[in-house]
C-alpha cells in the first residue's frame, strides 16, 4: 500500500524539481573608465544543464570591445538519465496501481504477474540508485561551474586589479538539492518493496514448501518411532503376563506338598 501511495508522488517530485529548474546569477564589472562598466550581467541556465552552450558578453574594460564568455561543463547526461528514470517509474507505478486495485484476481491468477512485478521492481531500484548517484555528481559539477567566483575568473577584465568584479546574485539550488533527496528516497522505497513483491511470487512459496518438507518428514518419523515403541511395550507386557501365569500356578500347587506329607503320616 505504501508503494501505491508514495511511489507516484516521489517520482513526480524527483523529475519536477530537476526537469523544471531554471536559474541564474548576476555579476558586475566596474571598470576604471565608468562608461565601459556593466554592473548587471545576467547569466541564465536551465535543465538539461548544457552549460558549455550558455554564453554571455562582458566588458573588457579596454574601450567598447566586448568579450564573449561561456560557462564550463555539461551535466546533461546525468540530468536527463535521472529525469527519464523518474518519468518511467511514475508511469509504471500508475499502471501497477491500476492492476493492484482493479485486476487483483488476474494478477494472482498465475505466477507471471508477480514475477514481472518483482523483476521490474529490482530493475527500477538499481536505476534509481545509479541515476541518483550520477545526478548528485552532476549537480556538484553544476554548482562549481555556476559559482560566481569561478565565473569571474573567466573574464579578462577581472584579471586586472584596477577593475572591480563582484557577484550581485548567486543561483538558488534548493530545488535541485530536493531532487537529489527524492531520488534516493525513491531508491529506498523501491528497494524496500522488493521483499513484499517477492512474497507474491512462486519462488517464495516454493521455498516455504522446501522448508516444510523436512519438518513433515521429521514429524512422520517421530510418529512411526512412537508407534513401534508402543507396540513393543504392549508385546512386552503381554509376554510378562504370560510368564506370570505359570509361576502363579506353581505357587498355587505348593500347598499340595504338605497335604500329601500329612496323608503319608
Amino acid at each position: 500500500m505504501c508503494m501505491v501511495i508514495f511511489a507516484p508522488l516521489f517520482a513526480i517530485f524527483a523529475f519536477a524539481t530537476c526537469g523544471g529548474y531554471s536559474g541564474g546569477l548576476r555579476l558586475s564589472v566596474d571598470c576604471v573608465n565608468k562608461t565601459e562598466s556593466n554592473l548587471s550581467i545576467d547569466i541564465a541556465f536551465a535543465y538539461p544543464f548544457r552549460l558549455h552552450q550558455v554564453t554571455f558578453e562582458v566588458p573588457t574594460c579596454e574601450g567598447k570591445e566586448r568579450q564573449k564568455v561561456a560557462l564550463i561543463g555539461d551535466s546533461s547526461s546525468s540530468a536527463e538519465f535521472f529525469v527519464t528514470v523518474a518519468v518511467f517509474a511514475f508511469l509504471y507505478s500508475l499502471a501497477a496501481t491500476v492492476v493492484y486495485i482493479f485486476f487483483q484476481n488476474k494478477y494472482r491468477e498465475n505466477n507471471r504477474g508477480p514475477l514481472i512485478d518483482f523483476i521490474v521492481t529490482v530493475v527500477f531500484s538499481f536505476l534509481w540508485l545509479v541515476g541518483s548517484s550520477a545526478w548528485a555528481k552532476g549537480l556538484s559539477d553544476v554548482k562549481v561551474a555556476t559559482d560566481p567566483k569561478e565565473v569571474l575568473l573567466l573574464m579578462s577584465a577581472c584579471k586586472q586589479p584596477s577593475n572591480k568584479c563582484m557577484a550581485v546574485h548567486s543561483p538558488v539550488m534548493s530545488s535541485l538539492n530536493t531532487s537529489v533527496v527524492f531520488g534516493f528516497l525513491n531508491f529506498i522505497l523501491w528497494a524496500g518493496n522488493i521483499w513484499f513483491v517477492f512474497k507474491e511470487t512462486g519462488w517464495h512459496s516454493s521455498g516455504q514448501r522446501y522448508l516444510s518438507d523436512p519438518m513433515e518428514k521429521r514429524s512422520s518419523s517421530y510418529n512411526q518411532g512412537g508407534y513401534n515403541q508402543d507396540s513393543y511395550g504392549s508385546s512386552g507386557g503381554y509376554s510378562q503376563q504370560a510368564g506370570l501365569g505359570p509361576s502363579s500356578d506353581e505357587f498355587g500347587q505348593q500347598p499340595s506338598g504338605p497335604a500329601s506329607f500329612t496323608n503319608q503320616i
